[in-house]
Formats: structure tokens, sequence, C-alpha cells
């Protein structure tokens, strides 16, 4: 068995790999191979809104602690849950059998979690994504965040609502009205600096507010939503578009962060690994100017 990539001795923060960042044709096998390789210290998985990787929720025992074993082998571990399925079956849609879905989705996803050993399940923060959105899907939103927080208070395993790349929930000032509604410390907040910066917040102010709330970042470049212009928000490599890297990691270093941080990227074309070290190897060096150790 390999030593796992995750030591609390370690001087460095933990750092891991959006599945998605990784072919989909892989086996996990050679998902692992390809993390550990890169030195990432954990996967974060992905379960979408796809019939492919919502079945993964109705995995067997066998192929759940199969996973799990080879990631034991590999000693690399799932610690995080991209839980975007929600996107198609949203707690505020105004049909219960869909809110109804939403729940069977949510009590799948923490079995499935605690099975796998993943301690961090992020939610999408979409009150709707498919239909109208008004005050009663945001109020649905609400009870359904209230119910799923009670649901992972019994697994102990930690909810956090990712801020977005649309309007409902794109700033981390919105996710503290949110968590006053929901008050649990097992759910917190999941910021995505790309998205934050993206809808041109102040990022720094932002991490700021909500320092003792955040349990995970994801790293993601984007371009702003300006006039005319409604913003990219995935399928840059990091370092192609306008997100301040060094002014985040200078406030990280500030507030004494320590929790992981996952780089979220997409497999968009056969320059996948190349694109990855790309990342790497810029956020390493702004990392070092900002005196933040990313990377051991």
């Amino acid at each position: 068995m390999a030593k796992y990539a995750i030591n609390p001795t370690n001087q460095s923060n933990y750092i891991g790999i959006y599945e998605k960042a990784l072919p989909n044709e892989l086996t996990w096998q050679e998902k692992l191979h390809e993390a550990k390789t890169l030195g990432f210290n954990f996967i974060e998985i992905s379960i979408d809104e796809s019939e492919q990787r919502r079945a993964r929720l109705d995995w067997s025992d066998d192929e759940i602690y199969r996973l799990k074993r080879l990631c034991e082998q590999y000693g690399l571990p799932l610690h995080s849950m991209c839980l975007s399925a929600h996107r198609k079956f949203p707690f505020g849609s105004a049909d219960k059998s869909v809110r109804q879905q939403a729940k069977v989705i949510m009590n799948k996803a923490l079995m499935l979690a605690y099975k796998l050993g993943i301690r961090v399940i992020q939610l999408a923060g979409y009150d709707v994504y498919y239909e109208p959105a008004n005050l009663q899907t945001h109020q649905r939103f609400i009870a359904g965040m209230q119910w799923s927080a009670k649901q992972a208070e019994k697994m102990g395993i930690m909810l956090a609502v990712e801020i977005m790349d649309t309007s409902y929930l794109n700033s981390l000032c919105k996710f503290e009205i949110l968590k006053k509604e929901v008050n649990s410390p097992y759910f917190m907040a999941y910021p995505d600096v790309g998205n934050i910066s993206g809808w041109n917040y102040d990022v720094c102010t932002e991490l700021m507010l909500s320092r003792e709330h955040i349990v995970q970042i994801h790293l993601k470049d984007t371009y702003k939503v300006k006039a005319n212009y409604s913003g990219q928000f995935r399928d840059l490599t990091i370092g192609e578009g306008e997100v301040d890297f060094l002014a985040i990691f200078k406030i990280l270093k500030q507030i004494n962060y320590t929790a992981p941080l996952v780089i979220e990227m997409w497999a968009k074309d056969h320059k996948w690994r190349e694109n990855i070290i790309t990342a790497q190897k810029r956020l390493k060096t702004i990392a070092e100017n900002a005196e933040f150790v990313l990377f051991s």
C-alpha cells in the first residue's frame, strides 16, 4: 500500500485536482496514477447531472470499496465530491417530484461519501437552473439546504456550497445571508475564486468576510462579466484569464488559511496534461511570490 499523499506534518496546503481536468475515458486507476504523478494530494470526484455520473450514486458496495482500495494502493484519496447533479434536480423546483429526487440524490451522495471516506461534498448554489426563479424557488432552496444540513450532521460529512457562475449565489456575502438561514456547523462555504472575480466582486474582501466558514477553495481562471459580455467561467487554463491569484494568495496567507484547495479545469483536448502542468507552474510561482506554500 502506498503512503498517503496527505500528511498533517506537511507545511504546504493540500491541493487536489478536479476529476474533469482528467479525460473522461481514463479508468479510475489511470486517473489516480496521473494525479499522483502530477503531484496532487487528492482527486475531487464529480457527480454531475449526466446519467453516467449520477449512476455512481447507485454503485454496489463491491464497486465502492474496489475504488477505495485503489485509492489506498496509490495513496491518493477522494477527499471531496463535486455534487452538481442538483442542477437537473434542484431543491427549489416547483415540481414536488423533482424536489423529492433532490433529497434522494442528497442521501445517496452522503452514503457514497461516507463509504469512500470523502470529507466534503460541494453543493451547487442554484435554487433552480432550468426553470424560472422567484421568491418561492428561493424559499424552497433554503428549506432544502436546512434539510440537507441535518442529513449531513447525522453522517458527520461537511456540506459546502459553491459560489457559482450565475447571479443567484455568486458571492460570499450572499452565502453569509444563506448561512444565517442554515445555522449548522456542517453547512459551510466553498468559494470558487474564478466565479467571484468573474462577477466583479473584490475576491480578497469576500474571502476575509467568510474566512470562518470556508472549508475548501476552487482555483479557477475566468474573464469578467462586462457590458454586452457575459464573461467566461470555464475552459481556461489558469493564467489565461483575469483572476488576481497573487492578491488571493496574499490574503490566504494573511488569514492563515490551511484548508485544501482544488485546481478546477477541464480536459477539453489532447493537451490536458500540459495544461495542468502549466497551471501548476504558474500557481506555484505566484504562491511563492506571496509567501504562501502551495506545493511542497
